[in-house]
């Protein structure tokens, strides 16, 4: 019979490599484990370079378009054999019978093709796994704010009166909700007055996007606390007071799914001791806060909607489920484990204010205003660059411009070099010359993953030794995530998602194009 056609090399759609529930692949590396993630690695020479194209909706991965339902790696509609006589490479698997893989292998030329195609079948599969794993699927969340329409503070336990964590934009409370008799715990987000934020449930399922369940209005528990009104253990008049205390407010309440435990501005604030005593795994570290939140930024774009204060304060930290089944997950202080980042404010393009400004961000957002959104969302990565690094920076150092001064980033580890640069281009003075936020998330990709500088000692650049790099790497890859669930040591976790989304998605020549602007 005819031939099937060949695969494309490099840009296998997302969606079709979804379908397979059954992976036995597990966990993946960079060089040498630690802190808890087995990719974690801190190579001996310079950083590391690459372009990739993240999972979960269109703006992650420009090239390889995917719907919402799919992007979640739910599971499609079973392959019909009648309409392909010979399986599609996507659908290979070890117990393919014989004859059917016979006609994939009449050419000996073809079987290279064969082996490419299948090894990034499997990781779009471990990936969709994995992405499961780390934030639900969506038809569980569907279930979840179905349940949920309708329910106010008497149908939730309040599990802590004080506030888990406190943004620049609002407060947050644990509660917890019996479902198909199970407790689960939410996140009550209570803006702050004058804050607003846009309803998140329109805006799909992502790992760097805070996930509204439901929203009600309600008069506040008198349990809980809240600065500047009263309650049971705020400041509150004496003993003297008469027993009828005024009437708790009715605010509007959002249930979120993740439960935060501390924002961006907490952790910096927090890590300068790490930052000192680790720099290498710290920096690592704001490599991969910063990816998610590019990604996250990606994502916004493709749905028309821009982030609100992209400032620390208002970026949520939230703590992984179950990072490694191991006793050794427990054992890793927290400040060396990677949490997912969340954005949790936006709001329509079309809006001219955004919402929920803190004081000290007001002279910084005039200063944006006369920048284009995507302007001002590169500009604040940039800042934040800086202030992840520990490194002072002005309003007049970024919107001034009247020197090429910037604030001089300390070289500490192997990662310093590749996010100064990445910063000097983020904050450009020449807006032709910025990179946009899809060059930056390329960018720290191939910082974390490579391929770096020493590659190109021996042979120069070129596409041709990009591709085989990469599909050395995507091999081993899969070999290390074998072996890893064979040992059954560590779980996957988000650091190899985010990498093997990394590895699934890029192909050669977005390489070229990301490690001559990193290492020009």
């Amino acid at each position: 019979g005819p031939l099937p056609p060949p695969l494309p090399k490099k840009q296998l759609q997302r969606a079709e490599s979804l379908p397979e529930p059954g992976s036995s692949h597990r966990c993946h590396g960079d060089p040498e484990p630690r802190a808890g993630s087995i990719l974690y690695s801190i190579p001996a020479p310079l950083q590391h370079g690459e372009g990739a194209a993240p999972r979960d909706r269109p703006s992650w991965a420009p090239k390889r378009p995917l719907t919402k339902s799919q992007s979640l790696g739910e599971p499609l509609a079973q392959s019909s054999p009648q309409k392909a006589p010979s399986p599609s490479l996507k659908e290979l698997t070890f117990g393919t019978a014989d004859g059917e893989l016979g006609q994939l292998l009449e050419n000996p030329a073809r079987v290279c093709g064969v082996i490419l195609g299948c090894q990034e079948a499997s990781l779009a599969r471990l990936s969709a796994h994995m992405q499961e794993e780390l934030v639900g699927s969506e038809e569980r969340q569907q279930l979840l704010e179905a349940e949920l329409a309708g329910k106010c503070w008497a149908e939730l336990s309040v599990l802590d009166p004080q506030p888990c964590c406190q943004s620049g934009d609002a407060w947050y409370f644990r509660v917890g909700f019996t479902f198909k008799h199970s407790q689960l715990q939410f996140a009550a987000k209570i803006p702050k007055p004058c804050c607003s934020s846009l309803g998140q449930s329109s805006l799909g399922t992502h790992c760097s996007i805070q996930r509204l369940l439901g929203r009600f209005t309600d008069r506040l528990p008198p349990e809980l606390v809240l600065p500047g009104i009263p309650g049971k253990l705020s400041q509150g008049p004496s003993r003297m007071e008469p027993a009828c205390p005024a009437p708790r407010p009715v605010l509007t309440v959002l249930l979120c799914a993740e439960v935060p435990q501390q924002t961006l501005a907490d952790f910096v604030k927090g890590s300068h001791m790490l930052h000192r005593t680790s720099p290498g795994h710290y920096e690592r570290l704001g490599c991969l806060l910063l990816l998610q939140l590019c990604m996250g930024l990606e994502h916004l774009r493709g749905q028309n909607v821009a982030q609100g204060d992209l400032c620390p304060e208002n970026l949520l930290l939230v703590q992984c489920p179950c990072p490694s089944r191991s006793q050794q997950g427990q054992k890793e202080p927290l400040g060396l484990s990677l949490p997912r980042l969340l954005i949790s404010s936006f709001f329509k393009v079309q809006e001219k204010q955004r919402p929920g400004s803190s004081s000290q961000e007001q002279d910084w957002n005039q200063g944006l205003a006369a920048c284009s959104l995507p302007a001002a969302a590169e500009l604040n990565v940039g800042r934040l660059i800086y202030q992840i690094l520990h490194v002072d920076i002005s309003l007049e150092n970024i919107l001034g411009f009247r020197s090429k001064r910037l604030p001089e980033i300390p070289l500490l580890s192997i990662y310093s070099a590749g996010l100064k640069r990445l910063a000097t281009l983020l904050l450009h003075r020449d807006p032709q010359e910025r990179v946009s936020i899809e060059q930056a998330r390329g960018i720290l990709q191939v910082l974390l993953w490579g391929p770096r500088q020493e590659l190109f000692a021996r042979s120069p650049k070129s596409v041709a030794l990009l591709r085989s790099w990469l599909e050395v790497k995507r091999a081993l890859l899969l070999l290390r995530f074998a072996e890893s669930s064979a040992g059954a040591r560590v779980s996957p976790g988000l650091e190899e998602w985010l990498c093997c989304q990394y590895f699934q998605g890029v192909t050669e020549h977005t390489l070229y194009q990301v490690t001559q602007v990193l290492y020009a």
